[in-house]
């Protein structure tokens, strides 16, 4: 006897311990249904026999050899659902997915197989008549343990659901209210395959549940034919999001919560269009569903080649293999049901699902819980807090071989800097800053400081000039007069300089009446004690009065005094000396004679 399947190992066992491993082992059960009504009345004999709990035995009615395939169970048509439920070891992906994993329970086989019957039990009666509870299947089943398993957690846990199925390669939402209409699948590098627009209905009780349950398959495509009477012509995939509330909002309003996931696959069944009979509409259906079925078969196949599984997978062939793709070669952990028919009349599509059953769970995949960005942010800061720890460690070593007096602080201030190098760093930069805008200052008074050093140089220059001028004018000798300085040396304009007296008196020369413009004599004092005498007869805008009589007597006025204004007091002409003012009387002083005027100016 030939047996086929995995001898080493067992798949159950290895779920059992968890999904910590490497690489896990996709876990397979077999489920035989007992033969019906309509095939005993046919007289069919079965070419299965169940050796043991996890060996089937195919007996061909030819008298062919036998063949033997192993499995992680194998339940006959005696067992009930709650005996396949629990060798199915459902609870444990419940688990696993409340934990975060990514968990996903499919069946396959031939059409009327019981693959339905299998997951959602016996189809309704009629509407609003309930299954009865020992008839129910593997969902209704999960959906009561998962629900009292939440209300013991004491985390809060958010629950979500989609139903959706896959109908001549069009994906659509059996939970939306409106017409259906096909969705679109796409890929992101976060999230692998997933349908776009796709609703997500939020739960908190069975009975919530179970009316999306039911609503879902009133919707989905079924007909009957030869070897089925209600045979689903859709592939159906209703999927459970398990997520912990956190307080970081999703990114995406529609986006499935970070968490894990407990998706059922009700696969549709492969036929023969010759023995179901299938024609029109029917035979399209029949064609749509053994095509996705066929490359589901193909991607099998290739995952468990080493070499090919390393190079790349066509889950692109078909929406169904998209949507499985993380199943079967992901990060998750996978539970398929075979179902098979025990009819020998059914017995090449019974070896064909169990040879595809028996590739199957050689296939393995490496679980991971998925991470949201926030959880994977912590990663990324631990490594940034390990490089800059040894970074703070080689600059503390670098700063401890410093002497503390030598660089001019104090210790507090090194225990800082060596604690926080990047706030030292920070200090001496705004310190810096700090000394760079105090300087540019300092520049711009030292700039305006040296203009102004320029311009009273240059007029002290003129200063020194002009006086070294005025006194080389007059040289006085034994016997000769002075001459008149006017006549010597012409008026010198500075501009720098004002004139000592601003007053109309100083406009001429008191000896030889020319015009001094803006020059005007430091020796004018003497021009007129000498020439006082002569001026009492006519006394001139620049005259004095005679023998001390009252007049007037030219001051110099401050610097920048308004010029031309009237009156001899705004001029900086203040009242001579003299009885008229109350004053001393000025003696008259001889001066020494002069020569005769020039005949310049005769």
């Amino acid at each position: 006897m030939e047996e086929r399947g995995s001898p080493d190992g067992d798949p159950a066992r290895s779920l059992e311990q968890g999904p910590e491993g490497p690489d896990t082992p996709i876990q397979v059960v077999l489920r035989v249904r007992p033969m019906s009504a309509a095939e005993l009345r046919r007289g069919e004999q079965s070419a299965l026999h169940c050796s043991g709990t996890r060996t089937l035995q195919v007996s061909p009615p030819g008298g062919g050899p036998d063949v033997a395939f192993r499995f992680g169970a194998v339940l006959d048509g005696a067992r009930t659902q709650e005996d396949v439920f629990r060798a199915c070891g459902v609870r444990r992906l419940g688990e696993l997915a409340l934990r975060g994993f990514s968990c996903t329970v499919f069946t396959f086989g031939q059409t009327g197989s019981g693959k339905t019957y299998t997951l959602t039990g016996p189809p309704p009666q009629g509407e609003g008549v309930p299954v009865p509870p020992s008839l129910a299947g593997i969902m209704q089943r999960t959906f009561a343990w998962l629900l009292d398993r939440v209300q013991h957690l004491g985390a809060p846990v958010t629950l979500q659901a989609s139903y959706l199925e896959i109908y001549n390669e069009q994906v659509r939402d059996l939970l939306s209210l409106g017409a259906p209409r096909p969705l679109p699948v796409r890929w992101d590098k976060t999230r692998g395959f997933y349908v776009e627009q796709l609703q997500l209905v939020e739960f908190g009780s069975l009975g919530a549940l179970m009316e999306l349950l039911e609503m879902g398959l009133s919707r989905r495509r079924s007909s009957a034919h030869t070897l089925n009477q209600a045979s689903s012509r859709s592939h159906a995939l209703l999927t459970l999001y398990i997520g912990r509330q956190t307080q970081v909002p999703p990114v995406d309003p529609g986006e499935a919560p970070v968490g894990g996931k407990l998706c059922f696959v009700d696969l549709a069944g492969s036929e023969k269009v010759a023995a179901t009979g299938s024609r029109g509409e029917l035979m399209l259906e029949a064609n749509s569903i053994n095509r996705s079925l066929l490359a589901l078969g193909h991607c099998i196949s290739l995952l468990l080649d080493p070499q090919r599984k390393q190079s790349h997978i066509p889950f692109r062939d078909s929406k169904l293999t998209k949507l499985l793709a993380d199943s079967l070669g992901g990060r998750g952990v996978t539970l398929m049901v075979a179902c098979v028919s025990p009819s020998a009349q059914c017995l090449p599509e019974t070896l064909s699902t169990l040879r595809y059953a028996s590739r199957a769970q050689r296939v393995t995949t490496r679980p991971q819980a998925p991470k949201s960005p926030v959880a994977k942010q912590p990663q990324r800061l631990e490594m940034e807090i390990l490089q800059l720890r040894e970074e703070n460690r080689r600059l503390r070593s670098q700063l401890g071989q410093r002497d503390p007096k030598t660089s001019g602080l104090s210790g507090s201030r090194v225990a800082w800097a060596q604690q926080n190098l990047y706030g030292m760093l920070q200090e001496f930069m705004l310190e810096n800053e700090r000394l760079r805008k105090e300087k540019s200052q300092l520049q711009s008074s030292w700039d305006l400081a040296r203009d102004e050093q320029r311009v009273l140089a240059q007029q002290v220059h003129e200063l020194e000039r002009c006086l070294l001028s005025a006194c080389s004018l007059y040289q006085p000798g034994p016997g000769t007069a002075p001459p008149c300085p006017c006549v010597m040396v012409p008026a010198p304009s500075c501009h720098a300089l004002p004139p000592l007296c601003s007053c109309p008196c100083s406009h001429l020369c008191p000896l030889c009446r020319a015009p001094l413009g803006q020059w005007a004599s430091p020796r004018r004092g003497l021009h007129l004690s000498q020439e006082s005498q002569r001026l009492d007869s006519d006394p001139g805008p620049g005259g004095l009065a005679d023998g001390g009589g009252g007049g007037t007597l030219c001051t110099p006025p401050p610097h920048g005094a308004p010029k031309h204004v009237a009156g001899a007091e705004r001029w900086g002409c203040s009242p001579k000396p003299g009885p008229e003012t109350g004053g001393p009387q000025r003696p008259n002083r001889q001066l020494p004679a002069t020569g005769p005027e020039p005949a310049a100016r005769q």
